[in-house]
């Protein structure tokens, strides 16, 4: 059966298992992230460090969930193919926003900002320190190309394996590396009873950030 249009109206969440002060707030919004994604990490949060990316090509939003794999000094970190479509959009316009959701605790984090590649020696010691396998699917895998069947990717696989078996060095991929989001901007969103829900804002001003209220 179809799902009907009142059954999707009457699906209801009350928010109530917390509260968003300004004067809870860090000073600085890395450290009310990090504090937040600590939360997530000890909770019931599945996959705490995925988050949506969303990206411009031509005018139109597009958006996939990847994961976070680091917190440089500048933002957050994750990792991606270069040449792949998202890669392409970032070298296009070098902005990207990125949206994290941890439905146990009822909450939600809004980064926007400037986004470049992060240092090749970062790069490298992270594609380094994944499995062995995953090192195979970065260098076999034509990320966002169209490809005729899973048993294409499956022969890619077998060949770059075949190049380099368990075991052996395998050299990070040119097109492969990290991004860092740079960000002017930060939301965070606490679930509130009635859908008053609490919107603190970080919004960057100069050197220093200005910490705003927003209605829900």
């Amino acid at each position: 059966m179809a799902l009907t249009q009142e059954e999707l109206q009457g699906l209801r969440q009350s928010y109530l298992k917390g509260a968003l002060k300004e004067t809870d707030c860090a000073s600085h919004p890395s450290q009310q992230f990090e504090r937040w994604l600590k939360e997530a990490l000890s909770s019931e949060c599945d996959e705490p460090n995925a988050f949506t990316l969303s990206t411009i090509r031509k005018n139109r939003p597009r958006a996939r969930v990847v994961l976070l794999k680091g917190l440089y000094q500048q933002g957050p970190v994750f990792y991606s193919n270069y040449l792949s479509p998202k890669g392409e959009e970032i070298s296009e316009t070098g902005f990207a926003s990125a949206t994290f959701l941890w439905l146990p605790l009822q909450r939600q984090v809004r980064i926007e900002g400037q986004i470049q590649k992060v240092p090749a020696e970062m790069s490298d010691q992270y594609f380094t320190s994944r499995p062995h396998g995953s090192k195979i699917g970065a260098i076999a895998s034509p990320q966002g190309q169209v490809v005729e069947s899973r048993e294409y990717l499956e022969k890619l696989f077998a060949e770059a394996h075949k190049k380099y078996p368990e075991g052996s060095q395998v050299p990070r991929p040119p097109n492969w590396g990290g991004y860092v989001i740079i960000p002017e901007r930060w939301e965070f969103w606490q679930g509130r009873d009635n859908r008053l829900h609490d919107r603190i804002c970080y919004v960057k001003n100069n050197a220093n950030w200005v910490i705003q209220r927003l209605a829900p």
